[in-house]
């Protein structure tokens, strides 16, 4: 198997085994918590996005991404990290805010993960990460898109309650 076959398979395998334990385990959580709670406990997952940093010395360890994409996938999943801390201490913080920041958050990653996608697929990215990208690619990416359609899921569920501590 080539390494963009193997790249595919496993980032392929990790979009069903995210599915799937969304439905069987995340969904029935989430249902059984508030709206507040859910959303902190999904915001949490995208507190790591600035692992995306590390194209800065995979580039220089020899893979093959324009500067341009890389700093539009490295910053721009930086500000998703930050956003996201932002969203989680405006739950903690009991912010009427906070509902209307994690609207923002998830338009917002939205777009990043559609735009680092479409960047990636341009450049045939899939077939040359290796390393510490390989398992961004295949493992975190899939499970960050997941988690933002039980984000929105959650804030067009139409629960509605003020803000608590999660």
């Amino acid at each position: 198997m080539d390494s963009k076959s193997a790249a595919i398979a496993a980032n392929t395998l990790s979009f069903v085994v995210f599915f799937l334990i969304a439905l069987w385990y995340a969904a029935p959580w989430l249902r059984a918590h508030g709206r507040a709670k859910a959303l902190t406990a999904l915001l949490w997952i995208n507190a790591f996005r600035y692992v995306a940093l590390e194209l800065f010395s995979a580039q220089r360890a020899g893979l093959a991404i324009p500067d341009s994409l890389r700093d539009q996938i490295a910053y721009g999943d930086l500000a998703g990290a930050v956003f996201a801390l932002l969203c989680i201490l405006a739950f903690r913080l009991r912010s009427r805010a906070a509902v209307p920041l994690t609207w923002l958050f998830a338009a917002a990653t939205l777009v990043d993960l559609a735009n680092a996608l479409i960047g990636g697929v341009r450049h045939a990215l899939m077939g040359e990460v290796h390393d510490v990208p390989w398992l961004v690619l295949c493992f975190y990416v899939p499970a960050l898109w997941i988690t933002l359609a039980l984000i929105f899921w959650q804030l067009v569920s139409g629960r509605s309650e003020e803000p608590s501590p999660a």
